[in-house]
């Protein structure tokens, strides 16, 4: 009789623990798999974001889109088409190299005037570039989200997501944004002792030269 007692009491313990549970994730506040899906693909897409409830959604680039003045990209490529696709491979790979240390160099409290030349150089990036329809692409997409310069992450974010528009665009993979410093190291730490290699290097190559002078002046 005990151990019937026991059972059953077990039995009810564990179906008001299932019931409990089960309460919870229904509620209201609950983010299920779906809704976390549903969220993260917004983010990838870069589509607006509708707060889910009881999620707080804080979108980690918001871009300016009134920093960029109309008509300013309403112009022509300078450069032909480029037929060549290996050509324009290793061009579009040390592009992105070249632009994303640019930006990792970039002021973390930038000058309007630096703010600005920022800007205006990615502008006429959109023109010179030497793949005509590379560049057109390009201005398409400052259209869309024009280029960001009110600090280095800012810059860098905003990079990145234009990066990963044009690989999309190719059917190339997604960077993780938060890890694009690792992939383009930017030498940041190594300033100071990289200067003091490059003036001793140049000294004592001036030396050398100006030994070889003396001697010959001498002779």
């Amino acid at each position: 009789m005990a151990r019937r007692q026991h059972i059953t009491l077990v039995l009810l313990l564990g179906l008001a623990f299932f019931f409990s549970v089960s309460y919870l994730y229904s509620g209201p506040g609950s983010l299920t798999a779906r809704d976390a899906a549903r969220l993260l693909s917004k983010v990838r897409t870069g589509q607006s974001q509708t707060a889910l409830s009881g999620v707080d959604v804080k979108p980690t680039f918001k871009p300016d889109l009134s920093t960029l003045p109309e008509g300013l990209l309403d112009v022509e490529s300078i450069a032909p088409k480029l037929e060549n696709a290996t050509l324009k491979a290793e061009l579009g790979r040390a592009t992105w190299k070249f632009l994303h240390t640019m930006v990792a160099k970039y002021p973390e409290k930038p000058t309007p005037e630096e703010r600005k030349t920022l800007q205006l150089f990615f502008v006429y990036f959109g023109q010179l570039y030497p793949c005509g329809d590379c560049a057109r692409h390009f201005r398409g997409l400052l259209k869309q989200i024009p280029p960001q310069t009110g600090s280095r992450n800012s810059a860098a974010g905003w990079l990145c997501e234009m990066h990963n528009m044009v690989n999309k665009r190719l059917k190339k993979d997604i960077f993780d944004c938060n890890k694009i410093g690792d992939f383009y190291d930017c030498g940041c730490g190594d300033d100071k002792k990289d200067g003091k290699k490059d003036g001793k290097e140049d000294d004592l190559m001036l030396g050398k030269k100006d030994g070889k002078k003396d001697d010959e002046k001498n002779k």
